[in-house]
């Protein structure tokens, strides 16, 4: 099928594989170095289920990942073969606040269009990571679907992210700490006393400590809480939910809000090994939209 624009991201979307190929979604792994060996995840049905299960068990074990960003030469290597063949390109990133692979997509888009002027080639920091960023690659989908030009989806993606809401509940900061996102005073947090530390997207993407819950059942009440109160067009709306070894969790999450407010679909997906190699076992996020500037609360 051919598309006004190609719509491009990387694989911290969480996307299900099915639905990025249904859409034309172009998809740049991002990789980790797991057990001596570099890896990349693009098949999230594999990792969905006995893969996934057991990196997050060797992970829970103590064996080490590590990441790295992608390089503006990976994205020239994805993006200009899509130019050659006559196609503009929407890229709807991971959150700049989380990765620096952002600003190297817009290092490679500044030298991709000195090199293709006839082309066009926009990039949006989604502000997120997850079904976040997972949530604005649909949203891009849902407007070129509606017929919206390139700049137009873009524009509406950057207003869009002012309204997601991401609020995550972790067993403690650790992995965090380990890969850098937090310092180590605020990883022992929750290590203490059982408390389950609890991080939400802040306005400028990213991931901070908005509170902490005395046990994993109070978490998730806190979550269900969030989502009582600061979710808007509900009849509208995907909700999504993303878990690392948990689950069942996830499914249970996702019955309890339904009996909150019914909304239009729910999609549950594991955490991809990047992303999911920061929060760590026992994780469990929720994105949905809500009023702007709901990202204050």
């Amino acid at each position: 099928m051919e598309y006004p624009f190609t719509i491009v991201t990387d694989t911290s979307a969480n996307l299900p594989t099915p639905m990025v190929k249904e859409n034309g979604i172009v998809v740049l792994p991002l990789t980790y170095n797991f057990e001596g060996r570099e890896h990349l995840c693009l098949d999230t049905v594999k990792f969905a289920g006995g893969e996934g299960e057991e990196f997050y068990a060797k992970l829970k074990a103590g064996v080490k990942v590590t990441t790295s960003q992608i390089t503006p030469q990976k994205y020239i290597e994805v993006l200009e073969p899509l130019l050659k063949s006559g196609e503009d390109i929407l890229f709807v990133g991971m959150s700049s606040g989380i990765s620096n692979s952002y600003n190297s997509s817009e290092v490679a888009a500044e030298q991709l269009r000195a090199a293709y002027p006839e082309r066009k080639i926009r990039t949006v920091d989604t502000l997120a990571a997850s079904l976040g960023e997972g949530k604005a690659v649909l949203h891009a989908v849902e407007y070129r679907s509606q017929g919206l030009s390139i700049d137009e989806t873009a524009d509406r993606l950057l207003s869009d992210r002012e309204s997601l809401y991401q609020v995550v509940l972790l067993d403690d900061l650790m992995y965090l700490h380990r890969g850098g996102r937090v310092s180590a005073p605020k990883a022992l947090l929750g290590t203490v006393l059982g408390m389950r530390p609890i991080l939400k997207g802040s306005p400028d993407g990213h991931l901070v400590v908005c509170g902490k819950a005395r046990g994993r059942k109070r978490g998730f009440e806190i979550l269900a809480e969030k989502y009582r109160t600061l979710i808007d067009r509900v009849k509208e709306q995907l909700v999504c939910i993303a878990y690392t070894d948990c689950p069942e969790d996830a499914y249970t999450l996702r019955d309890t809000l339904q009996a909150i407010w019914k909304v239009k679909d729910f999609l549950i997906e594991r955490y991809e090994p990047v992303t999911g190699s920061y929060v760590g076992p026992g994780t469990i996020a929720l994105f949905f939209e809500g009023k702007p500037g709901v990202r204050e609360y």
